[in-house]
């Protein structure tokens, strides 16, 4: 079972870094979002969801706790994340839409690699 830490990490990564610097019109991202994790390979749990925000294009976790996040959400929707918590960490990449979103997620977990897919929704 992975831990709080990865977990919130593996969300986070669902949203995150992009190189393409933010533009006015990536606002229209900002807000509450939920994030439904999934796990398609290795030994993590099957599925959680976690709430993040996002202000001006930068993602941001919801929750509390010693995680790392960095992310961003270019004006097209692109996004790809990067999150930590010790030696634990987790990439993800995707898009966006006005009201939802998806991609993939790799990462390094306590027990091993896992690696799968994520939803989100405004809300």
């Amino acid at each position: 079972m992975m831990s709080h830490s990865i977990r919130a990490a593996a969300v986070a990564l669902a949203f995150a870094v992009a190189t393409i610097s933010t533009t006015a019109s990536a606002a229209s991202f900002d807000g509450p979002w939920s994030v439904l994790v999934t796990t398609r390979k290795g030994p993590c749990d099957q599925t959680y969801r976690y709430g993040v925000v996002i202000s001006g294009g930068v993602v941001q976790y919801a929750g509390g706790g010693p995680v790392s996040l960095t992310g961003r959400v270019t004006s097209s929707g692109s996004v790809s994340v990067r999150v930590s918590s010790g030696p634990q960490w987790a990439l993800g990449s995707g898009r966006l839409s006005r009201s939802s979103g998806g991609g993939s997620w790799h990462g390094q977990g306590p027990n091993g690699s896992c690696s799968g897919t994520w939803s989100a929704s405004r809300g």
